[in-house]
């Protein structure tokens, strides 16, 4: 049986493919525990210095697993695998809601936060709960054939993994709650002239083009690229004060390394420096 999360680490990319074709790589069956577990990894993997998350097939991931949901049997919605008629409608309300926190947190909080920047390479279609991974993601690149929305309110959800908090930060307020409420799918065109994703690319050339990328992130500035993040992430919800101590400290940090020391003599000697990530 095929696993539901692939990953190939290779010259400090790792990339990760979430592989449930037949089901357009819906999260279901192993798909987000494993995810969970290769971000996990891939975190604290100093030998990774860019992560590209990817779908197999022609989506990229097209959010919940609605089937198994209607089956009583999706993962993130019974996380203990328990009989129903064992437990109390209370107890399995509250167990629903504790894993899904910590599906969310393991994913979507993790692609955000990482201390290295994450791609998302959005394939297919990138709907619900797919697209919200991608959001999370810091930079976005499409095929031309790409489709991207929210369409949570097609199946009477709310919405999950962040997506609210992504995509108001991208489209702004209005933009969002209409996305939100009338669950339009947007080309991959209309998406980048709303910021949703970075670059959009012929479909035969998408993987050439994202790894390419990924792999001038690679060589960059590693821990550089960890304290940007940080300042990045800090000022999505602080003031201009509380920042400037933020990047003072950063700066600070960033400039006692061996990678900044390189990028110095280098400039001095009038070559390309070379960034080892430490």
């Amino acid at each position: 049986m095929a696993d539901d999360v692939l990953i190939e680490k290779k010259d400090g990319v790792a990339k990760i493919t979430l592989n449930r074709p037949e089901s357009l790589n819906a999260m279901g069956g192993a798909l987000m525990p494993m995810l969970a577990q290769y971000l996990g990894d891939v975190s604290a993997d100093r030998s990774v210095r860019c992560v590209v998350l990817t779908g197999a097939g022609r989506a990229f991931c097209a959010g919940g697993d609605v089937k198994g949901m209607a089956a009583g049997r999706d993962a993130i919605l019974h996380p203990n695998g328990g009989s129903a008629s064992e437990s109390s409608p209370a107890a399995l309300m509250a167990a629903g809601i504790q894993g899904l926190r910590a599906s969310q947190r393991a994913t979507s909080l993790v692609l955000h936060t990482m201390p290295k920047p994450t791609i998302a390479m959005v394939n297919g279609h990138a709907v619900g709960a797919g697209l919200s991974l991608a959001l999370a993601c810091d930079m976005r690149v499409a095929s031309e054939s790409a489709k991207l929305g929210t369409i949570f309110r097609n199946v009477g959800f709310s919405g999950d993994f962040g997506g609210a908090y992504f995509l108001q930060k991208l489209v702004g307020m209005g933009k969002a709650r209409e996305l939100y409420f009338t669950g339009e799918v947007l080309s991959a065109a209309d998406a980048m002239a709303l910021g949703m994703v970075n670059r959009v690319v012929a479909h035969d050339k998408l993987e050439e083009e994202t790894m390419a990328l990924a792999a001038q992130l690679a060589s960059g500035p590693t821990l550089a690229y960890a304290r940007m993040k940080e300042n990045l992430n800090r000022a999505e919800d602080c003031d201009l004060p509380t920042l400037l101590d933020q990047e003072a400290l950063n700066m600070t940090l960033s400039g006692q390394t061996n990678d900044h020391r390189e990028a110095a003599k280098a400039f001095v000697e009038k070559r390309t420096p070379t960034f080892k990530g430490v």
